[in-house]
């Protein structure tokens, strides 16, 4: 028997080699055949080839596959010939047994031999070609391979790694997780058999096996322990493959579809189990991913966040994610319009961030904290992602860097919670964070009580950086108003009280003074009620003596300019109330600190001069003759403040101030106003104020203040006409012209009408005395000095070829003498009754009124001649315009009060009172009629009359009288005997 079958083992061989070189001559044809035709072969030819060469390989494998092992000894072919000849055959690079597929490398699947495995359950009849070609088959529905196609991933990997027929449970059909052995010798799931068995758990009917129908005595199950550890290796190299197989599906990318199946693919194998997720980072899955997170599909880019999210659980797929652009791309994909997007991008995140080595990375990545910080408190858009956002924040509050990063992004809640909870290198290093950020950029910084706590006692005890550091975040703090109240309750006066008068320390520079100051200026001018304010142990508060004594002693010029300015911050806050204003006035006298200040308004720090200028004009009210007469010594001034509002282009803040304290200091001092023309003040003021009137300078918020300032130190100089140099001055620039042309061309501004008006009431009065007579009859010495002054300005209006003056025969009916608007400011002359009753007309601020009728009276005053001044007014309709500004500014004195509108009102009523009796007096017809007609006067005079203050009853009485309603106390009585 071992003779006959050696025989034919013999020939089994022979026949097989003939056979296999039959096969390889074949396939060297198939070869050159495909060669040589290649590029002119159509689709299906092609195809059709292919085929038969993988007939041809597929028979060779068979036969190889019939030969004993024995045959070659410890070699799989004969010699080296058929190894070569299958690669000229097929171009394969090597061989696999029947059940394997050609072209997989040994990394691709394992090799087991054919002898030591059960029977595989295949699903196709033909080997398996290239991976490649299996995927692409699956995606385009013309292309099938070995006429079958594929509808899912697993099953490429079902076929590159087949099933055993063993491995399925005869109940189920499925692949078995504990598979278990009953009497009958079948193998069953156990769980499955489990459930079988409860139908006989009665007793009432045999246990028959439900493979073999066998009648089963005993319902024993015995683990196939071999069988359960062959299932779980299975598994493992299912589970494998169907990774490298959806690796290949991303690689190729061909359809969306083909994407999204393998990352669900992936999805799934990253759930079961921890060394799916290792194989996926060590075949470069994890790194590859963050490219599809900018992929034009939402659903791709979304499946690809949850699948990273599952990656990223331990800590190899974050060292990963860390060298990749992945978090750049989800930050940007916060801000997704799909919420599946951005909670996914959200998720992701937050397990990112549980990773110290990522805490950093996300914190710097431009916008993220911003994103989140935003995300974290829209959470009425988004509930889900808003917590989720408020989750990541808090884990990268363990990244000191990232608080910082909150910080500047308006989140100052964990730097606050950390600036009180932390120990103590925390704390310094939080206030030296805040110190950073309020140098970098302005902020407004919501203190919290215990914060401020911190940072005060750091002031107080703390090194000197760290005292600096808290020092700069107080500054900051304290310049938005709602942190006044907390700090103070916190105790930070004084604190500051203390290092800006009492604390020295050598070691440490001014600078800590400066800071303290400005902490105290940014409280005070918060609001707050400074008698509340306490400054120190003994209850005093910053509006005490002792406070403000202290301020104005620390004002040197040899301090620094920031530590000048925030005391004069100080003092300027407390000038707001009337009791605070009465002590500065009162220290700064005593100390003779005004002269300190003025030096300050020509400081090189703006900030300063402005300051300085502001405080002046605030205490010119209560002591503006005593700092008038200190400008006037101080060197340089007042010629700096003319230059300084003479300056060209752009109006600014220090531009106004300058004019707005010329226009505030009294107007009467006659050392100030002649020093001011002596430096040219007057031409510079007018050249200024035309280049407003024609808009030459450029726009400011600060020019209607400018131009209020020039128009007021310009009218200053009519307070005083009494001497002969401010007179010349005001003839040669003919004043009454240019405040006429104020008076019409500002009326978008009342206060320059009002101070227009002003200053003709100032030059109207001075028209009687300069009024020069039609005859050459003698005058007073006093006249004789008026006269040269006239035949001066005749002079140097005729050299500079101007009209020349009025003619000697012209008289003004008012001034009873030869009058023109530049020699006399005669109003008639120059025109300005019409403007001023136009103003009074269209006007209805009563400060403007008052002053418009002070200038009107002046044509009726006793000086003058009043009748042909009323006839003047009467010409204008002047008595309609007086009697309707009485009425609407009675009912403004009877809402307001008595406070000070009403105060205007009063003065008003005394004017149009005063107005109205003698348009009655010495007016003729018409203005009688037009006076008695009014129906309001009477009640009006009544009640002013009733309950006027004692000047305003004086006027109403005499016009009651001219209306023959109250007796006449002026009457002679003659004696009578009885």
């Amino acid at each position: 028997m071992e003779l006959q079958r050696a025989q034919n083992s013999t020939t089994n061989v022979m026949h097989v080699m003939e056979y296999l070189a039959a096969n390889v001559d074949l396939a060297k044809d198939l070869v050159l055949r495909c060669s040589a035709v290649a590029r002119e072969l159509k689709n299906d030819d092609l195809l059709g080839l292919t085929e038969d060469l993988d007939s041809v390989i597929k028979n060779i494998g068979h036969e190889l596959s019939r030969i004993p092992a024995s045959t070659f000894g410890s070699s799989r072919f004969p010699d080296g010939r058929a190894d070569t000849n299958l690669q000229v055959a097929g171009n394969r690079p090597r061989y696999c047994d029947q059940n394997s597929c050609d072209g997989y490398s040994e990394a691709d699947m394992s090799i087991i031999p054919a002898n030591s495995r059960p029977r595989r359950r295949t699903l196709h009849n033909s080997d398996m070609p290239r991976l490649v070609d299996f995927l692409q088959g699956m995606y385009h529905e013309s292309h099938d391979i070995g006429a079958h196609s594929f509808n899912s991933l697993p099953e490429v990997a079902e076929y590159v790694e087949p099933l055993y027929d063993s491995f399925f449970c005869p109940l189920t059909n499925k692949v078995m997780v504990d598979p278990v052995t009953t009497e009958s010798g079948v193998t069953y799931d156990r769980k499955a058999i489990e459930e079988y068995y409860e139908k006989f758990a009665d007793g009432s009917e045999p246990v028959i096996c439900p493979v073999t129908k066998m009648s089963m005595q005993s319902m024993t199950l015995r683990s196939n322990v071999p069988l359960k550890s062959t299932i779980a290796e299975w598994v493992m190299r299912n589970e494998a493959t169907r990774v490298r197989i959806a690796r290949t599906a991303l690689s190729m990318a061909s359809t969306e579809a083909m994407v999204l199946e393998a990352i669900q693919e992936l999805k799934l194998l990253a759930k079961i189990r921890r060394k799916n997720r290792e194989q996926m980072h060590k075949i470069g899955i994890t790194k590859f991913l963050p490219r599809l997170l900018e992929h034009k599909d939402g659903l791709i880019r979304c499946d690809s966040l949850d699948l990273l999210c599952l990656l990223v659980e331990d800590e190899t797929g974050k060292e990963i994610i860390a060298n990749t652009r992945a978090i750049t791309r989800t930050i940007k994909l916060l801000s997704s319009s799909s919420p599946d997007e951005r909670h996914a991008a959200i998720s992701f995140l937050l397990e990112l961030s549980k990773s110290e080595l990522l805490l950093e990375n996300i914190g710097s990545t431009a916008g993220s904290i911003l994103m989140l910080t935003t995300m974290k408190f829209n959470d009425s858009d988004d509930p889900v992602a808003a917590e989720k956002a408020g989750e990541v924040l808090k884990n990268l509050e363990n990244c000191p860097k990232n608080i910082k990063y909150m910080a500047e992004s308006g989140y100052l809640d964990p730097l606050q919670r950390h600036l009180v909870e932390g120990s103590e290198d925390v704390q310094m290093e939080m206030v030296s964070y805040l110190g950073e950020l309020v140098q970098k950029q302005e902020m407004t910084i919501n203190i919290a009580g215990s914060a401020s706590e911190i940072l005060i006692k750091m002031v107080h005890s703390g090194n000197t950086v760290i005292r600096k550091a808290a020092l700069d975040v107080l500054v900051q703090i304290s310049s938005d108003g709602p942190n006044s109240k907390t700090l103070v309750d916190a105790g930070a006066v004084p604190v500051m009280v203390e290092e800006l008068f009492i604390r020295k320390i050598d070691d440490e520079p001014m600078g800590s003074k400066t800071e303290a100051a400005a902490v105290l200026a940014n409280i005070v001018e918060s609001g707050l009620d400074p008698d509340t304010i306490v400054v120190n142990k003994e209850g005093h508060v910053i509006t005490s003596k002792y406070s403000v004594y202290n301020f104005t002693h620390m004002l040197k010029c040899s301090m620094p300019d920031d530590l000048n300015l925030s005391i004069i911050r100080v003092l300027l806050a407390l000038t707001v109330l009337p009791k605070p204003l009465m002590t500065v006035v009162s220290v700064m006298k005593e100390q003779d600190s005004s002269l300190t200040v003025i030096e300050f308004m020509g400081s090189k720090t703006e900030a300063l001069g402005i300051g300085a200028t502001r405080l002046l004009i605030a205490l010119s009210p209560q002591m503006g003759h005593t700092i008038a007469e200190k400008l006037c010594k101080a060197p340089g001034q007042p010629g700096r403040l003319v230059k300084s509002i003479g300056q060209p282009g752009r109006v600014t803040e220090r531009h106004a101030v300058a004019a707005t304290l010329l226009a505030r200091l009294p107007y009467q001092n006659i050392t100030l106003n002649l020093a001011l023309l002596e430096q040219g003040a007057v031409p510079t003021l007018l050249a200024k104020i035309e280049e407003m009137q024609r808009g030459e300078m450029r726009a400011s918020r600060h020019a209607k203040t400018y131009m209020e300032g020039l128009v007021g130190a310009l009218v200053r100089m009519t307070t005083t006409l009494y001497d002969p140099d401010v007179l010349l001055a005001a003839m040669d620039h003919n004043f009454t012209a240019v405040l006429t042309d104020l008076l019409v061309r500002s009326a978008g501004s009342d206060e320059v009408q009002r101070l227009a008006a002003v200053g003709l009431e100032n030059l109207s009065h001075q028209s009687v005395n300069l009024s020069q007579p039609p005859s050459e009859e003698r005058r007073p010495k006093k006249k004789n000095i008026l006269r040269r002054l006239r035949d001066a300005h005749a002079g140097r209006v005729h050299d500079n070829n101007r009209k020349p003056p009025p003619a000697q025969g012209r008289l003004c009916p008012v001034h009873r003498g030869v009058c023109s608007p530049a020699t006399t400011f005669c109003l008639v002359e120059a025109r300005a009754v019409e403007d001023l009753v136009g103003v009074l007309e269209i006007n209805e601020n009563g400060r403007v009124v008052d002053a418009v009728l002070g200038a009107l009276c002046t044509l009726m005053d006793d000086a003058v001649d009043v009748e042909r001044g009323v006839a003047v007014l009467a010409e204008h309709d002047a008595a309609r315009h007086v009697l309707r500004a009485l009425r609407q500014h009675r009912d403004v004195s009877v809402s307001n009060g008595g406070h000070h509108d009403g105060d205007t009102a009063g003065a008003v009523s005394r004017r149009c009172f005063w107005a109205v009796e003698r348009f009655l007096a010495h007016g003729g017809e018409r203005c009688v009629r037009d006076v008695t007609a009014d129906r309001a006067l009477p009640n009006a005079l009544v009640s002013a009359f009733h309950k006027g203050d004692a000047a305003t009853k004086q006027v109403a009485e005499s016009v009651l009288r001219s209306l023959h309603r109250m007796p006449d106390y002026s009457a002679t009585y003659v004696s009578v005997e009885l």
